[in-house]
């Protein structure tokens, strides 16, 4: 049902569309004025499987950048937040975690059309298979360590030191999480899925207590915005922070773990349930979370079914924000239609979950 993806690493271009392009001549004459070392001719090309900030690869001579806007239209509030990216990705590079350079944030929609950024490229592989085909059973140890330590590390960072005390709020962030994409889903609502009713209904009251933390948290932690090291089997940077906020850092990492537990056939990610791990190199997810609890000291049980629920609910609600954005005419991703088509199948394991933890 899902289309058709490379089955190792992704972050191809194709040319620019109509539909997205802008005025190339200003944005040259803006960045030889703002990004010191910029020099042209240079060649856009956008990147492919961008859904929510459309982002372009500019090319010239002698260096690459990543463009990332807002898409045009009308969006939901505090949606496509380009300046929150841009802001995150400053302070964690300048305390020196792995992300791409930020060189410039333009907040003036009369250069491109919309507000936009401009990153240096940072060259790597990404995954969307978490099976990684085509490597060693040791790369693969070696890049699913990498990706586990880095996330420790993240949420070590102390996070009002680097300017971020007022990025986002503490405390109760499953609820908010769950209040957040409840509104999003309604706000986006193109037919009636009954399980993400009873999800909406459900989950608020069905948060473990757990002794929650705060830190910088990523929002997407997944393989796919990791890019991996060229050569090396370590993690270069993390890209796209569209979704980052304050919060519990579990919410990052039951995340990512559903890389272990996501049902097949509902995400182009594919899945590593029912995989032979010890034969891929890939640890279990108990000995994922282990070795993250022994570098970060947190205490919890990131394998309860409660965040299969939340996590795959989330992603129908996110989805479903492309399919608003789609039937308003504000598409910004090739494959829309094929992206409403997940929905529901998530919307349905989300509810197997729930089942699981105890809904009824």
């Amino acid at each position: 049902m899902n289309a058709a993806r490379p089955a190792a690493t992704i972050g191809s271009t194709i040319e620019v569309a109509s539909n997205s392009a802008f005025d190339e001549t200003r944005l040259k004459t803006y960045l030889s004025s703002h990004v010191r070392e910029f020099h042209g001719p240079m060649q856009v090309r956008r990147f492919e499987g961008g859904q929510s900030n459309p982002t372009f690869l500019i090319s010239t001579p002698d260096k690459s950048y990543v463009l990332r806007r807002k898409p045009a239209g009308v969006l939901l509030k505090s949606a496509h937040a380009v300046d929150r990216e841009y802001r995150v990705t400053r302070a964690l590079y300048d305390a020196g975690l792995p992300v791409p350079e930020p060189l410039a944030l333009c907040e003036d929609d009369d250069v491109i059309g919309t507000m936009f950024y401009v990153m240096r490229h940072v060259p790597g592989r990404s995954f969307w298979d978490p099976r990684m085909p085509g490597l060693e059973p040791a790369e693969r140890a070696a890049i699913y360590d990498s990706a586990n330590e880095t996330l420790a590390r993240l949420h070590s960072v102390d996070y009002a030191a680097i300017g971020l005390a007022d990025y986002g709020r503490q405390g109760n962030y499953f609820a908010r999480q769950i209040s957040r994409w409840s509104r999003q889903y309604e706000a986006s609502r193109t037919r009636e899925i009954p399980e993400m009713d009873r999800l909406i209904a459900w989950l608020p009251g069905a948060i473990p207590i757990t002794d929650e933390r705060t830190t910088i948290i990523h929002g997407d932690y997944s393989f796919h915005n990791l890019l991996v090291h060229p050569s090396e089997p370590r993690v270069a940077a993390v890209i796209d922070w569209e979704l980052s906020t304050l919060g519990d850092p579990l919410g990052d990492l039951t995340y990512h773990m559903m890389e272990w537990f996501r049902p097949e056939g509902v995400d182009v990610r594919g899945t590593l349930k029912g995989a032979d791990l010890a034969a891929l190199g890939i640890p279990s997810a108990e000995e994922y979370a282990r070795r993250y609890c022994e570098r970060t000291g947190l205490r919890c049980d990131p394998t309860h079914p409660f965040y299969r629920a939340f996590n795959l609910f989330r992603v129908a609600a996110i989805l479903q924000g492309i399919a608003g954005r789609a039937r308003d005419g504000v598409q910004t991703a090739t494959n829309a239609g094929d992206i409403v088509t997940r929905i529901e199948p998530l919307a349905q394991a989300a509810w197997l979950s729930a089942r699981e933890a105890g809904a009824r």
